[in-house]
């Protein structure tokens, strides 16, 4: 892809594509996916031929390119990008995404589908499961916080990198009492769970789920029985873990063995641990700043992937938050 400076004002550039052939999954059907770019941005896109000029302020004109070269090079590797792949591209654009250089953006191989990242920060959390053997990951729901530890789990059993999966959250529940459950411990745990179950069933087969979870392969072990347990050679997720106390948060970091992975999500901002009790997620970002071989990754409204309108509420809170 070229491009060429036009007119000065407005700002405007002209972007060419080399295969005309991919301009049908880099536009999109009735060229929606440039609608949606000019709705994100404020500019003016006109396509003619393997050409599109875009007009408007100089910022949004340079986001606007990078995000249609980020869109063309994942037509590229074949791909068909969707609405939510393109308001990705624009995230990514804004965020200096664009400076990856093409193909070296990181990316989780599971049995279903190929996971790429649809912001910077979602980037850097990818890179840091890849690499780290504990991470922190914390911000608002629909940022792909539980749902990319989970992938990159299924990924790193897969290629057989570890030999088991533990999933672990807290039994709090969120603002309700749901009294007594009835069940084997399984049964009254997978109300809990459910969030990291979709992410397992989005990963795998349905089959290899159901399969691996009698096996053992996949755990599912709430944090009350975590304790004196050494996790080694398996990959563990401790999913809602602001609803962890101090006492419990450090008995969980402390089950990490040999050839283990960690990663710790939550959202300090979503606590509903009774009686104003303080975080263990938060005492353990204070406690633990600094440590090597933690990383620590921040989300914000910004990385938020699910429907948009997601955004907007959390928005909404957080303005309310600040004023009072």
């Amino acid at each position: 892809m070229t491009t060429a400076a036009k007119a000065v004002d407005p700002i405007s550039i002209q972007v060419e594509f080399e295969d005309n052939r991919l301009l049908p999954a880099v536009f999109g059907e009735h060229s929606r996916n440039l609608a949606r770019i000019e709705q994100l941005l404020g500019v003016s896109l006109n396509n003619r031929g393997n050409q599109v000029t875009i007009s408007g302020a100089l910022e949004a004109v340079e986001t606007a390119r990078d995000a249609l070269d980020r869109l063309y090079r994942s037509a590229v590797r074949g791909h068909h990008p969707d609405q939510g792949e393109v308001d990705a591209a624009v995230r990514m654009a804004e965020g200096g995404g664009s400076n990856v250089v093409a193909g070296a953006e990181p990316f989780i191989q599971t049995r279903r589908k190929r996971i790429v990242a649809r912001s910077p920060n979602q980037a850097s959390y990818m890179r840091a499961i890849g690499e780290s053997e504990m991470v922190f990951a914390t911000g608002p729901a629909g940022t792909g916080k539980t749902y990319l530890a989970v992938c990159a789990a299924v990924a790193m059993m897969t290629a057989g990198r570890v030999d088991r999966i533990v999933l672990s959250r807290p039994a709090v529940e969120a603002g309700e009492r749901l009294g007594f459950l009835p069940g084997d411990l399984r049964e009254k745990v997978d109300p809990y769970m459910q969030p990291l179950y979709d992410a397992l069933y989005d990963a795998l087969p349905a089959e290899q789920v159901v399969k691996k979870l009698e096996t053992g392969e996949i755990e599912v072990a709430p944090l009350a029985f975590m304790r004196g347990r050494t996790l080694s050679n398996a990959y563990v997720i401790l999913d809602e873990a602001q609803n962890t106390t101090p006492v419990q948060m450090k008995m969980a970091l402390t089950r990490i063995g040999e050839n283990s992975r960690m990663v710790i999500t939550g959202d300090v901002t979503q606590v509903d641990l009774p009686g104003g009790q303080r975080s263990g997620l938060t005492d353990a970002l204070e406690t633990l700043s600094g440590v090597k071989g933690i990383e620590f990754v921040h989300f914000t409204q910004a990385d938020v992937v699910r429907h948009e309108l997601v955004t907007r509420i959390i928005q909404a809170y957080e303005s309310k938050d600040a004023k009072e």
